[in-house]
This record gives C-alpha cells, structure tokens and sequence, in this order.
C-alpha cells in the first residue's frame, strides 16, 4: 500500500515506513539500528522506503535504544597553532574521520593545551556524551586514558605510553626508523652526526633519540619539540658548540626544514658540509631545498587502524591490551 506525504504530515515516521516498505515496525528499527538480523531483501526495501519517504532518525531516540551516541571524541593535546601548522595532525584527521564517516559515526575534534581546556573536556568526555576517544600528541604520563577506561569509555592513543600503562595504541616503529636513518648516515661516511630530538616527555621523542644512540652512543644533542623554530634554534646551538659536524638527523621535518635554513645562513651547503634527514617523509620534504631525505610513517594507516582498534572495542568484548606498531622506512633524497 502506498503512503501518502504532504506538508501538512511533517517529518515522517517509522510506521509510515514500515507501511511503506511492507515489513513492520521491529524491521525498520532493525534496519536503522544497524543490526545484522535482517534478510537482504526486508533491508533493501526498508532503504528504498527511507530514501523515499526521507526518514531521518530520530537520533535521542535511537540512543535510548542501541545506548550509544555515535559519536567518537578526537581529542588533541597541542596548541591550535601548532595543530593547524604541522601537516601530520592534517593527515591523521583525514584518515580517522574518513574511517569514522565509513561507519555512519560523527567525530567530535577538540583541540586541549590550557588547564581550563583539559578541565571541560574532561567533564565531557563520558558515555552521555561520545562512545569512544582517540588520544593524539600525549605528553608525560597523563592519566587521562586510564580515567577514561574507569569511567568505560574504549580508549585509543596514537603512540605508546611513556610509562608502562596498559591500553590499546597505535605507533610508527619510531625507534627503527630513527635507527635506520642514522645508520645510512653512517654508510655514507659520515662521522661527526649530531642529533635534534622531539619532546622528550612524548614516547615518539623518547624512541627516536633511543634509535639515534643506537649508532651514535656520544654525538652532539639538541632538543627541541618538533616545530620548525625550536629546529632552527637548535641548529645554531649545534653549529655554536659543535662546529665539526658532519650530518643531522632531525626527528621531524618541520625541525630539518628549520635547521636547513639556519645551515644556509651560515653559508654552509647541505649536503656538502652537513648533510640532513628528517622524519615523517611530510609535503615539507619534497619542497625544501634541497628535497629532503625522510623517514617514511604510514600517518594514514595509523589513522585507519586507530580507528579499527576502537570500532573493535566497542563492537564486541573488551580486547583487553592492543598495540600495534607499523614499520617505517626511509625517503632517500638529496639532502643526504
């Protein structure tokens, strides 16, 4: 039986639907809810009357149902500066939201740097609110992710804790990667090399030095915190207190991008005098000049599989501890 619409019959509902598509009422939630307990044929003719009729669900309703919000939380504990300035956080966004969207999920991104930032996402970050969290950019040994699987909301970090903290992770093998570089350095015959670190309370700045001592036990150290400034600053101390040195690896490419300029600066030729890798192999290391050799992250796998990691948390029983590192590989370009 066809179902009349007019104006005057506002928004439509799921009996109308239901009519429509020839099944009943359980059927069409069924449908809408997601549930795999449907014959092909019911699920099809339930889309076909949606799309025609133009039923929206009402999604208070369905939370009182599924008890979900669908809704995942992406939560970044940088300034916005840098988060709108460095192209890594552009990348893994993309990749999660585009996993999330796959899924019928809306992300919610909050950006935290300020006390009274981290104070209110705290208090949002509850099952009232959003069904599961995706931490990037940790720092220290926050205590955030634990608070949250108290509170049983599933929980997903980009990067390892830099405590031995139970719970799910996805990392680069940054520590191989760093090793991997460094090493290369070495084959080319390089002797005096000298390293500029990340944040050195971030598990990713911590690997990346251990990768570098792995080759070099005592060569020159400057930290910095990956930005293209702090690598500047460091390449003028290096040059200042190390004048003898040879070659660069830069935990990020924003920081070689930095420490290139400072080189030029001092009329010194990369990678005649100094030679230089970074570490992300980002659109940065194809436009500097010279192009810079890299260490590759696979940043949009890590976004897809983070997203894997709590889609799996929240489909079926809790995983317990989940890790997964993917390997890198080095960009090898002239700057090296």
């Amino acid at each position: 039986m066809a179902v009349e619409r007019s104006r005057s019959s506002g928004r439509p509902t799921l009996d109308q639907v239901a009519s429509l598509a020839g099944v009943g009422r359980g059927t069409v939630s069924r449908v809408v809810n997601g549930s795999a307990q449907v014959s092909p044929q019911a699920k099809a003719a339930v889309e076909t009357a949606i799309a025609e009729l133009g039923y929206v669900p009402n999604r208070a309703a369905r939370t009182l149902v599924t008890q979900r919000t669908d809704s995942i939380a992406l939560v970044i504990f940088e300034s916005g500066e840098r988060f709108f300035g460095e192209p890594f956080f552009g990348r893994i966004v993309q990749a999660i939201s585009s996993g999330l969207v796959e899924r019928g999920l809306q992300m919610v991104l909050m950006i935290a740097q300020a006390p009274h930032e981290r104070q209110r996402l705290e208090g949002y970050l509850t099952r009232q609110h959003v069904d599961g969290v995706l931490l990037l950019s940790l720092h220290g040994t926050d205590t955030l992710p634990a608070q949250l699987e108290e509170r049983g909301v599933a929980t997903v970090r980009a990067g390892r804790a830099t405590n031995p903290e139970p719970g799910c992770y996805v990392d680069a093998d940054n520590r191989g990667g760093a090793r991997e570089a460094v090493a290369y350095l070495r084959r080319q015959g390089r002797r005096r090399i000298a390293t500029i670190t990340g944040p050195l309370d971030m598990a990713a700045g911590i690997a990346r030095l251990d990768g570098f001592r792995d080759v070099v036990a005592s060569g020159p150290v400057a930290q910095g915190d990956f930005s293209e400034e702090s690598g500047a600053a460091a390449m003028a101390w290096l040059l200042d207190h190390h004048p003898d040195i040879d070659a660069v690896f830069a935990a990020s490419d924003m920081m070689a991008a930095g420490a290139m300029r400072v080189i030029r600066e001092r009329g010194l030729r990369v990678p005649d005098d100094v030679a230089m890798i970074g570490f992300d192999d980002s659109v940065i290391a194809r436009h500097t000049d010279p192009p810079l050799t890299s260490v590759h992250q696979p940043i949009e796998e890590m976004g897809r599989e983070m997203v894997r990691l709590l889609l799996a948390k929240l489909d079926g029983p809790d995983p317990g501890d989940c890790e997964t590192v993917l390997t890198t590989r080095l960009v090898v370009r002239r700057s090296a």
